[in-house]
């Protein structure tokens, strides 16, 4: 029974950690574009952006990832044979990046405040890709374990999460082109 309890809050865990990940960078890339407001609004945006990154790192990402980390290390004590099957070992690499990447927010999020991070709102948008990917991935090593589908479907599915990837980055681009636009008609007249 107690295999469950640790499988639902890691599952718990695993979802507040990614939707903390997901809005991160989205403040980030939100932050870098107040850059290009007027005083005094880049100030309160700024502002406001930082005390949202910091009680979003704080309150609701750290959490969810200790979360997903200390379930997993219970489902690991109460299943030890788990340890030795290679799609584990791959998951963990994933986990291991993931960490990584969380870690890398945090100094991301520092740089903003600092006044010196050198991000543009397109590099950082193309980095909020990058949890949708290893999502992904875990996901599908968690579900499939050693038999991961390799097939025409899988394929499929592989196309369309690129699909997905390439229609936000096309969305985002034509948003900045119209706001261009909207700016250069506002300034005509």
């Amino acid at each position: 029974m107690a295999y469950f309890w640790f499988k639902a809050f890691h599952i718990v865990g695993v979802v507040v950690w990614f939707a903390g990940l997901f809005y991160l960078v989205r403040l980030f890339i939100y932050d870098v574009e107040a850059e290009a407001e007027p005083e005094p609004a880049r100030s309160i945006l700024k502002t406001q952006y930082h005390l949202m990154e910091k009680r979003l790192y704080s309150i609701i990402t750290t959490p969810g990832m200790l979360v997903t980390v200390a379930m997993a290390i219970g489902l690991l004590v109460i299943e030890p044979e788990l340890i030795h099957q290679g799609w584990l070992h791959a998951k963990l690499a994933f986990v291991v990046l993931l960490l990584g990447y969380h870690h890398y927010c945090k100094r991301l999020m520092k740089q903003l405040e600092a006044g010196t991070c050198r991000w543009s709102s397109k590099q950082l948008r193309a980095l909020n890709e990058a949890p949708t990917v290893m999502l992904v991935v875990i996901v599908m090593l968690a579900v499939f374990k050693s038999s991961l589908p390799t097939d025409l479907t899988a394929w499929a599915v592989f196309a369309m999460i690129v699909l997905m990837a390439v229609t936000i980055q096309l969305y985002a681009r034509k948003r900045r082109l119209d706001q261009e636009k909207m700016a250069l008609d506002s300034t005509a007249e």
